[in-house]
């Protein structure tokens, strides 16, 4: 059988892009635990398309 917990699958979406008006989005899926970190999470992760380090936030 399967665990059952508290991790859960979240996406990842670049907000510097979205601003940047430019095509194309970035987006990484991640997980995390749902009891440690119930807020929406934000990392800084690598944007091919702008080529530097960007914060990402989580979406629905």
């Amino acid at each position: 059988m399967a665990k059952k917990g508290n991790r859960v699958q979240v996406i990842l979406e670049c907000t510097e892009h979205k601003e940047s008006g430019m095509p194309g989005m970035s987006r990484y899926i991640t997980t995390k635990n749902k009891k440690n970190t119930p807020d929406r999470i934000e990392l800084k992760k690598f944007n091919p398309v702008l080529k530097k380090y960007t914060v990402h936030k989580e979406i629905k």
